[in-house]
């Protein structure tokens, strides 16, 4: 993949006929992925823009994609599953998970040429990679982020595993997919590795200042692992680097899935510490 022209000095070039677009499509977009990538362009001096839109029809969306060769798509619940029938290629980190959260066009094919991938999977499985497989696993979570995290750690050799979920449907069924056992509730049970992929503790939220395991869990465990994103420092996290723990947080996961994505559009590697600003930056109010 080649890299686009580096504008003089760092900085992008003023938007023009050739200036490549990518977007975000989700039932309620943030302004994370916007402001991460903006900001990455402009460090980096590429000639990309990057907007956030709210979708109704996905197929439409897909379709616009194609037609206007828009370069690279990021994909939100409700569409991870229905844009599969929509690309022309899916990657393995797709496939294992039955989710895509990332489209690339390739524009030089007439029409376009859309390839899809899960990065949400792949920045887990690089995260992880701190951690023991030889650890058993207690997931709390079902729902599609669930499913990326349990496949990442799966396929990294993670074998022996707990998902919690009060889903009598979504828990077995990824417990079963996991090839791990299933409890509707956490009760008493242990795990060295706790892992985090539900709602609780997130911002805003009802449950914003709970933890979704009780202490006696928690001072059980070795590691820890949060998505959830905002704040970084949850009450989950929190608990546990007071107890001098190994965790890992949202705030990793989004940043690292987001420079995956970074690279499949543009084609260029930020550094880590261009990673960390642009996180870091994309996480303060807009009016910041």
């Amino acid at each position: 993949m080649s890299q686009s022209p580096l504008a003089a000095g760092g900085r992008r070039p003023p938007l023009n006929k050739d200036t490549r677009v990518c977007i975000s499509l989700a039932a309620r977009p943030s302004n994370i992925g916007t402001r991460f990538h903006n900001y990455l362009y402009d460090e980096l001096g590429l000639d990309y823009l990057y907007k956030a839109f709210t979708a109704t029809d996905i197929a439409a969306a897909i379709g616009g994609v194609r037609a206007l060769g828009i370069r690279g798509c990021s994909v939100s619940m409700p569409f991870k599953k229905d844009v599969m029938a929509l690309v022309d290629e899916i990657e393995p980190s797709a496939l294992a998970i039955g989710a895509v959260n990332t489209i690339v066009n390739d524009v030089s094919v007439p029409g376009g040429r859309l390839v899809a991938s899960n990065t949400d999977y792949l920045a887990v499985q690089q995260l992880v990679e701190r951690l023991d497989p030889d650890d058993a696993v207690l997931l709390q979570g079902s729902g599609g982020m669930a499913k990326a995290v349990g496949a990442a750690l799966r396929d990294k050799g993670f074998r022996k595993g707990t998902v919690v979920s009060r889903n009598t449907e979504t828990g077995p069924a990824l417990a079963d997919a996991l090839g791990y056992g299933y409890a509707p509730e956490v009760g008493s049970l242990t795990a060295p590795i706790l892992v985090n992929v539900t709602p609780i503790g997130m911002a805003g939220g009802p449950d914003e200042h709970r933890s979704p395991f009780e202490p006696a869990t928690v001072a059980a465990a070795r590691a820890v692992v949060d998505v959830v994103a905002m704040p970084s420092e949850t009450p989950l996290i929190t608990s546990a680097r007071s107890a001098g723990m190994q965790v890992i947080t949202g705030a990793e996961v989004i940043a690292l899935q987001a420079a995956e994505q970074f690279e499949r559009y543009t084609g260029v590697r930020p550094t880590p510490e261009q990673v960390a600003a642009a996180s870091a930056f994309s996480r303060q109010s807009p009016t910041a």
